[in-house]
């Protein structure tokens, strides 16, 4: 499958940088510390805002001071981080005024992943604190969208979850879903399904570009 395109925007944790296993780890300790199943927070967490998945699994607790304390074991669990295959070579490759990271993490999260995966921060991103409504609201993509000056039709989005490809098929996105985080069957409201970047061609020409998905 061929895509033509003005822009990419890209999910950070399973499509820029594997985090998966610090993910499951962060948040089961932390539903066994608040006696609750870890099995749904777990599954719940990846690809939204941590504060989202306080409020929605711990309603009585503080969710602002909670989601400080689940940031702060996030950052310093830098065990297993590590880029997605393919994941270096593809960003080299693109103007740094086409893309944008649009990421469910923090800033300094988001940030901090960057950094043990080997990668940059990008030019632009739209983190957590930027947004008023998370994924799988269209709202992070229309941002992500607006800051690079491009109209979400001649965008293409780059995810691994549900929440995630919901998000930019609600804001009129194209989205390619990589199977990191979950599996096919999961994704099947994306565009198209990829194992990771290694099966991704890009060209840029007279400012489109065209991704050819094998």
């Amino acid at each position: 499958m061929t895509f033509t395109c003005k822009a990419f925007l890209f999910d950070l944790d399973g499509v820029l940088v594997d985090s998966t296993q610090s993910v499951a780890r962060i948040w089961k300790k932390w539903a066994l510390d608040h006696d609750l199943d870890p099995e749904p927070v777990v599954a719940h967490a990846h690809g939204r805002r941590s504060i989202e998945t306080i409020r929605q699994f711990a309603p009585g607790l503080d969710a602002e001071q909670e989601n400080r304390h689940v940031e702060h074991m996030e950052i310093s669990d830098k065990d297993g981080i590590i880029a997605i295959p393919g994941a270096v070579a593809f960003l080299r490759g693109l103007p740094l005024d086409r893309f944008s990271i649009v990421t469910s993490a923090t800033r300094p999260l988001a940030k901090a992943r960057l950094q043990y995966a080997g990668l940059p921060w990008p030019q632009n991103a739209v983190t957590a604190e930027d947004v008023v409504n998370g994924k799988p609201h269209p709202d992070p993509y229309l941002k992500g969208a607006a800051l690079l000056n491009v109209a979400p039709v001649d965008c293409v989005v780059f995810e691994d979850t549900p929440a995630g490809i919901q998000a930019g098929k609600s804001a009129g996105m194209r989205v390619v879903a990589f199977t990191t985080t979950r599996p096919a069957e999961e994704l099947k409201a994306a565009d198209v399904i990829a194992p990771s970047f290694n099966g991704l061609k890009v060209e840029f020409v007279d400012g489109t570009f065209r991704l050819q998905v094998d």
